[in-house]
């Protein structure tokens, strides 16, 4: 049975009966799943005339659900996975998909009749300025994130030179190659006139994705390679080839369609969706399609109206930016983690969280010297030359990484780490390359921002009191750990948070001043305390146990050293002052007492800065769903509190270290 919450969370206070007499469509949890979420309730049995029936695609079992439609009266709906599916091939890896295409009418790639996609491309406006600024943006996403249906392509193989006529295969008698009433002819006569129309230039056959794992033949084997033409059975990302290619030729392959988005007018040999709409070159057109679309157009129909996205970290139905940059978050973590990683200067606490953050794919090992794979160590830790950095991230945890706390978002840098300007970091590679972004990019990062501000979350999320705050002009000090490294590699001059005090207070003589001791000092777990007597000399009040959400919703300014509430304070409007170097200075948007690296010469907007460390930088991780997520994902996890335990075993360490504090250069080596 199923609960009130689920019947509600299908839009409908009664799902629609739905019949299946295909075994997969039980057994596959997830398929179920969007099924149901999309207003259909699952059911073996006789279907009435006022039920569907369940058909996937043209399946070697769709004849009997087409059988039980003729006899009963039931209309049928068709289902198929969508164009962005998941890592592998559901036939090779087992894993469920990210979406599905439901018809009422038929498949979307069987031309014999209009399907309900054909109909939204032959009949709806398509012109909405949101609409299509969405498909631009989707469609550039896509080509950087190299996602397709099956997103697990290799970006580090090296490419076939450019200037190629690339001819698509597909799986033998394959749904949509019979639908186009294709066959083994029609691919022997398309490879031939890629050569005859491109005279001298070479062919590359690129086959599909199952024939490469083997579960499926192909049209095309070595037989056909000649000295002009070449079989490409490399897990090359399509945008990748389509990127070289000068012309492509197609039967009906999907890749098709992202030859369109990637720029080209491919040579189509069936009838797939996408042809007819004055995109491509067609061998066999349909002339009831007589629509001239833009590739945005097509895009917007295809990917964004016509699918049932599903989010699999929230359980609810999406849109497609929702599944796509889900999809883009679970690709990075394959392309990084998969040949492994092995990880120095890890303490004992944390191995199992980052087993569980970059493991995934291939398990983490430790301070193994000389074993093949990817270093990684702890970024202010001796490791191998050439280990990537590993450090928390900005939005990193409800409680503090000093209380042996496992982290939600992580850094990798492979070239330096954010918080030392000594060497460029990546970050300041993503700042620098945001100094302008798309509309879409745009969108995203304002989101993220008023998320943030309206949801008060920061690094730790500790619930604190929230003071009777003075009148005037208020300015905020936030106390720092004094050996952190961003202090000891940041800063110049100010290394001290009574420095610090004294200097807000001397180049401020009339403000309130507000100091708020570092959570970490707060605990005891680590060294930076202010003598209480010195500090209210110097602050009109010091703040301890005080949340910083509220903080920054009333103060005008914040003056640090190197500490992460400047820039947390920049996206909510503060005015920020420093004396070191951190990240987010030198870019124009702070005033710079300290002295930033004069490398740093873009001039980013604060959308550019927010789109930079905390969408392109970071990683993430769901603690609910264990897979790599969004920015956005985590936002809400911390937002509510939807994050397990770390443990007895950690809250008991975290006392012990709090009891030898004094000792804390011995416990934090």
């Amino acid at each position: 049975m199923q609960d009130t919450a689920d019947i509600k969370a299908a839009g409908s206070d009664k799902p629609r009966r739905l019949f299946a007499f295909n075994g997969g469509f039980f057994l596959q949890k997830r398929l179920r799943r969007i099924l149901f979420l999309a207003g259909y309730d699952l059911r073996l049995g006789r279907p009435t005339p006022e039920d569907l029936i369940a058909i996937w695609g043209n399946s070697p079992t769709a004849h009997r659900g087409l059988k039980a439609a003729e006899k009963t009266g039931a209309s049928k709906l068709f289902v198929e996975d969508a164009f962005l599916r998941s890592l592998f091939p559901g036939r090779v890896a087992k894993e469920p998909p990210i979406g599905l295409l439901i018809d009422g009418i038929c498949p979307h790639f069987d031309p014999s009749q209009p399907s309900d996609l054909e109909n939204l491309l032959k009949h709806h406006a398509l012109d909405d300025t949101v609409l299509l600024d969405r498909a631009r943006g989707g469609i550039a996403r896509l080509r950087e994130t190299h996602l397709t249906k099956y997103a697990a392509v290799d970006l580090e193989s090296p490419l076939p030179a450019p200037g190629y006529v690339l001819v698509i295969d597909q799986t033998r008698n394959d749904a949509a190659v019979r639908a186009s009433n294709a066959n083994e002819a029609r691919f022997q006569e398309m490879l031939v006139l890629a050569q005859e129309e491109n005279p001298g230039a070479p062919v590359l056959i690129k086959t599909h994705p199952e024939t490469q794992a083997g579960s499926r033949a192909g049209y095309y084997g070595p037989e056909h390679e000649t000295e002009r033409v070449t079989l490409c059975t490399s897990a090359h990302s399509p945008w990748s080839l389509l990127e070289g290619a000068v012309a492509v030729y197609t039967v009906s392959s999907q890749m098709g369609f992202e030859a369109i988005l990637a720029g080209h007018k491919p040579r189509v040999f069936g009838q797939p969706f996408y042809a007819g709409w004055d995109l491509t070159q067609d061998e066999f057109p349909l002339y009831r399609r007589q629509r001239r679309l833009t590739r945005a157009q097509l895009f917007a129909a295809a990917m964004i109206l016509y699918p049932t996205w599903y989010d699999s970290c929230r359980d609810q139905l999406c849109d497609f930016e929702v599944a796509l940059e889900q999809m883009a978050a679970q690709t990075r973590a394959w392309h990084e983690d998969r040949k492994g990683w092995n990880a120095f200067g890890m303490r004992l606490w944390k191995r199992k969280p980052l087993q569980k953050f970059f493991g995934q794919h291939a398990p983490m090992t430790f301070d193994r010297k000389g074993k093949s794979g990817s270093n990684m160590v702890w970024a202010n830790k001796p490791g191998p030359s050439g280990a990537v950095k590993l450090e928390d991230g900005f939005l990193r945890s409800r409680g503090l990484g000093a209380a042996l706390v496992p982290p939600l978002s992580l850094v990798c840098d492979d070239l330096g780490i954010y918080y030392d300007p000594s060497q460029e970091s990546r970050l300041e590679h993503w700042i620098a390359k945001r100094e302008t972004l798309r509309i879409d990019q745009e969108r995203r990062a304002l989101a993220l921002c008023s998320a943030l501000r309206k949801s008060r979350v920061s690094k730790y999320n500790l619930l604190g009191n929230t003071p009777d705050l003075p009148s005037g002009h208020l300015i905020l000090v936030p106390g720092q750990v004094e050996d952190d490294a961003s202090i000891l590699k940041g800063t110049s001059e100010i290394k001290t948070n009574l420095a610090l005090l004294r200097a807000t207070r001397a180049a401020n003589p009339t403000a309130r001043i507000l100091f708020k001791p570092h959570p970490d000092v707060e605990a005891g777990l680590r060294q930076g305390a202010v003598d209480r007597n010195e500090a209210e000399a110097l602050a009109d009040m010091v703040l301890e146990q005080a949340d910083m959400g509220y903080l920054l919703d009333h103060v005008d300014e914040i003056w640090t050293m190197t500490s992460l509430t400047g820039f947390e304070a920049l996206l909510r409007g503060c005015k920020v002052t420093t004396f070191g170097a951190p990240f987010y200075a030198g870019w124009g948007l702070t005033e710079d007492l300290g002295t930033p690296p004069a490398r740093r010469r873009a001039r980013p907007n604060l959308t550019g800065l927010i789109h930079a460390t905390l969408i392109d930088y970071p990683r993430y991780h769901d603690p609910v769903s264990g897979l790599a997520c969004t920015p956005e994902l985590i936002i809400e996890r911390l937002q509510a509190g939807d994050i397990p335990h770390p443990g007895l075993g950690n809250r008991l360490l975290s006392k012990l270290q709090g009891q030898f504090s004094s000792y804390h250069h011995l416990w934090r080596r």
